[in-house]
């Protein structure tokens, strides 16, 4: 039994309350403070759900902190017991899924909005430099994602010779580059371009294409083939 102290979305007046909202506007009107409220369902003693809800994001970083939060530091945070940690890890990695599926079902590019969804969820919080490849079959869609190299906030060490290996052992016809940039800017730099031109001329060698090499951030995913870098 929830306690009276323990407010929670049904303590809220009816039309702020964000499942009243959500099925009378749809998802799309909600705040991410209201999403988190409706996930998390009661606050604590003496806070609200609507409070603790906004507490979660800003102590995580927003949604994107949210989406790549690891059990770790879902634990760390005040109110969110075993049960709030379940779900909320649940609707993360359904997310995930959905968009990966999406991405094997179809032509990759068919979906760019999906492609810069999928690279921020994997990569946007990320508080270090990683370095991602997504392998393609021969009609573009999806095989698979790995995370090949790590670096530190500044630079990652990139080999082209595993990423040709994994080419190889994915069977894939294409590829698409993508790493992360802690600081924020989706800028390539110099020492992008140079690596995406040295990843190209190895992987020509075994008949791989690079499709693209993503720049990602918390806030968006920039595309090198857009800048005419690729």
């Amino acid at each position: 039994m929830e306690a009276s102290t323990r407010p929670g979305v049904r303590g809220l007046p009816a039309d702020a309350r964000p499942r009243e909202k959500l099925l009378a506007r749809g998802a799309g009107t909600l705040s991410d403070t209201e999403l988190v409220a409706l996930l998390l369902r009661t606050g604590l003693q003496g806070k609200g759900v609507m409070q603790l809800a906004a507490e979660v994001l800003e102590r995580l970083g927003g949604v994107a902190g949210l989406l790549h939060a690891s059990p770790e530091v879902l634990r760390s945070v005040r109110g969110l017991g075993p049960a709030k940690r379940a779900e909320l890890s649940a609707v993360l990695e359904l997310s995930r899924r959905a968009l990966v599926q999406e991405l094997r079902e179809q032509p990759l590019f068919d979906s760019p909005a999906a492609v810069r969804h999928y690279l921020q969820l994997q990569l946007g919080a990320r508080e270090h430099e990683v370095f991602c490849v997504l392998f393609l079959d021969s009609q573009n869609r999806l095989i698979v994602l790995e995370e090949l190299f790590r670096g530190t906030l500044t630079q990652t060490s990139v080999y082209p010779r595993e990423v040709v290996l994994r080419a190889l052992h994915h069977h894939a016809a294409a590829v698409v580059l993508a790493h992360n940039h802690p600081s924020g800017t989706a800028r390539p730099s110099r020492a992008d371009e140079t690596l995406t031109q040295s990843l190209k001329a190895a992987l020509s060698l075994v008949d791989v294409r690079v499709l693209d090499h993503f720049i990602v951030t918390r806030t968006e995913a920039a595309s090198m083939a857009e800048m005419g870098l690729v």
